[in-house]
Parts: C-alpha cells; structure tokens; sequence
C-alpha cells in the first residue's frame, strides 16, 4: 500500500489528525520559526487542523499536543503533513 502524499497544513481537511513530515524553516521569518519551536511544532508531531478562516485567507487554527494555536496561512503552508 502507499503511504498518503504529504499536503500543507493548510490543506489538511478539518477535525484530521496528522503528523508533522517537514517544516521549512528557511521559509519563516526568524520570530514564526521561535514562535512555532515555543508551541512544540517539530517534525513527527500529531496536528489537527480545527478551524480555517475563509475571508481574505485569514488565519488557520490547529491543535497540537492539549494547544490550540493559531497561524498565519504562509506559516500553515511551511508545515507538510501526511494523514494519519
């Protein structure tokens, strides 16, 4: 069987846990790399996307380990994950 194609965060269909492939850090300004390091994000994480707001791609909301954080849609699209 093959294993699922990674997608962005931000692609990822609401209330689907996933796991953490990659993040591109070289992608993120310097503070939203600290910032995501601060809330655990690494590769091999679970992550579920809770909420994606649609006007004027806002912000996504996801949950990672018990935290509910908020991105920015860029940061979302540097964080590849693969369905669980």
């Amino acid at each position: 069987m093959l294993a699922p194609a990674p997608l962005p965060l931000e692609s990822l269909p609401l209330r689907r846990r996933a796991t953490i492939a990659e993040i591109a850090w070289g992608r993120l300004a310097l503070p939203e790399a600290r910032r995501l390091r601060e809330f655990g994000f690494e590769e091999g994480m679970h992550v579920e996307l809770l909420h994606r707001a649609t006007l004027f791609r806002g912000p996504v909301a996801c949950r990672i380990g018990r935290m509910t954080v908020a991105l920015r849609r860029n940061v979302a699209a540097a964080i590849t994950v693969t369905v669980d």
